[in-house]
């Protein structure tokens, strides 16, 4: 990964090179992002910049020592901690256990987010965690010499991740690192991570991807006429994620578009049959996605209680969704918007924390069932 790579973020690259120019680099730095604006390409971008022996005042060479090592990810001062799914059978347990499958991805992957990598492993329903036992392979990796870079890095993707066990062993690290070692986190949810660790880093945020920067891109890379770049990029709403999932509608957002549709016609037509049913299957396909559906319809709720404001340039949904909001819209108003969000949230809220899916499925359509009437 090269700063060029990244669309965009150029106030955040200019920043990222000033600190190595000067030698200032913070010893443990959390980048923020809401996911597809370049958080994680940023940070391994930073990463090789300030080892590279032959840098210039824009990119790594990529043909020093370093950088060659850095084009494999297979540096020896240059170590990755992310969320996994456990499986002892398989004697995959750590991190480095499913290295091969995690350079292989960000071979492939510039912008991703958790459900990319959770199928790239065919990781199924699992829950994606940083798993207790990570922290002492962190501390071990991290107590031994510096092979050969000028900065040792630890790049920690999705801290909130990190199992309370884990997180609690890494706090001593993390405030006082040895010497010439960088930490550098990149987080979508801030807010999961242990409060006493964001106390000891040093906080970046990663800004929407602007409008320009987007549609440029998008013209060059997915070969898009300038028109439907603009109409890609406002769905986008800064994230280059975004984009590509909206360039091809996958099997999750129509899934959770239908399942969007059915939880709200079972609750306007009060089918307490319909609503066990729909809460069986949704029980089946695993919590992170149980989220990340929720989540979205969070997203629809709030789009469609725009729609009814006839401001195109306010929305951000796919011809599929709007075709739905056309006729849904109306049931999405000034006295029930707020409430059919808490309850959403709740819902996710209850999802995270393990409660049992189907109770939280058929509880939450006995709720829209009233709020929906309103």
């Amino acid at each position: 990964m090269y700063f060029r790579d990244i669309i965009g973020q150029e106030e955040i690259k200019k920043h990222l090179r000033n600190s190595v120019k000067t030698g200032i680099i913070p010893h443990a730095q959390l980048f923020t992002e809401k996911g597809g604006r370049g958080a994680f390409a940023l940070a391994l971008a930073y990463a090789r910049y300030m080892n590279c022996t032959n840098r210039s005042e824009t990119d790594a060479c990529g043909h020093c020592p370093s950088c060659v090592k850095y084009n494999e990810l297979a540096h020896p001062d240059l170590h990755f901690v992310f969320p996994i799914v456990s499986n002892k059978e398989k004697k995959k347990e750590l991190c480095d256990d499913y290295l091969p499958e995690w350079r292989s991805f960000l071979h492939k992957k510039t912008y991703f987010g958790l459900n990319d990598w959770l199928d790239y492993i065919d990781a199924g329903n699992s829950q994606a965690l940083i798993y207790s036992q990570e922290s002492n392979e962190i501390v071990r990796k991290l107590s031994l010499k510096i092979y050969e870079a000028e900065y040792r890095v630890l790049l920690v993707w999705l801290p909130e991740k990190l199992h309370p066990v884990c997180a609690n062993k890494l706090l001593k690290l993390v405030e006082e690192p040895p010497a010439k070692t960088s930490i550098l986190m990149v987080s979508e949810n801030p807010d999961l991570i242990l409060g006493t660790i964001l106390s000891r880093v040093q906080r970046l945020s990663i800004p929407p991807i602007r409008q320009e920067d987007m549609e440029r891109a998008l013209e060059k890379e997915q070969h898009l006429t300038p028109e439907d770049a603009k109409y890609i990029t406002h769905l986008a709403n800064g994230s280059y994620l975004k984009a590509l999932e909206a360039l091809s509608v996958n099997d999750d957002s129509q899934f959770y578009l239908e399942q969007f549709k059915t939880i709200m016609r079972n609750s306007w037509a009060r089918n307490v049959r319909g609503m066990k049913d729909q809460a069986e299957l949704l029980a089946s396909i695993g919590r992170e996605k149980q989220k990340n559906f929720l989540a979205y319809c969070q997203h629809l709720i709030r789009e469609n209680f725009m729609y009814r404001f006839h401001a195109p340039e306010l929305n951000y949904m796919n011809p599929d969704e709007t075709s739905f909001s056309v006729k849904f819209s109306p049931f999405v108003n000034e006295r029930n918007v707020f409430d059919l969000m808490g309850e959403l949230g709740k819902a996710e809220q209850h999802i995270a924390q393990n409660v049992n899916a189907k109770m939280v499925f058929f509880d939450l359509a006995l709720k829209i069932t009233v709020l929906i009437k309103r």
